[in-house]
């Protein structure tokens, strides 16, 4: 049974990076003995091919561009990473301003009117709706969209 295990593992991480609590939740009906599946996730750990360190960035590579730490954040604690892995990852990515401005230049490009508080509003919703820090939020507001 440790073998079907294994190459069922084995299956699901040829598709894509996997966090060890993924694994063991999509294992978890096939394993007759929770040793023995805790033995095959420890084996693959120990040969490098699940690590959640190398999911944490892969996922972070793949949606940094789109939303806010805040955000990315929460989508790697609910697939089981680690808060120190969650930390280091994070620091690794491009600061948060410069793919807040991106992600507003993109959608919106121009600063609200000084009369349009409900623009100001919808865009800062946008923003927060992405993860990104209120502080990051204001700065992205407050700044000209060419003094980048």
């Amino acid at each position: 049974m440790p073998d079907a295990l294994r190459d069922r593992a084995l299956r699901l991480l040829a598709r894509r990076e996997h966090t060890r609590h993924e694994l063991l939740v999509k294992l978890a009906a096939q394993a007759e003995d929770p040793q023995a599946l805790s033995a095959v996730l420890d084996d693959l750990s120990s040969s490098n091919l699940l690590s959640d360190h190398r999911y944490a960035s892969s996922r972070i590579r793949a949606r940094a561009a789109r939303f806010g730490d805040a955000r990315l954040a929460h989508e790697l604690r609910a697939k089981g990473v680690a808060d120190e892995l969650v930390s280091a990852a994070l620091t690794v990515a491009e600061e948060e301003l410069s793919r807040a401005r991106r992600v507003w230049l993109r959608r919106f490009g121009q600063q609200p009117t000084a009369a349009g508080d409900t623009e100001r509003a919808r865009q800062m919703r946008f923003l927060a709706s992405r993860g990104f820090s209120a502080e990051t939020i204001r700065r992205v507001l407050r700044a000209a969209p060419d003094d980048e």
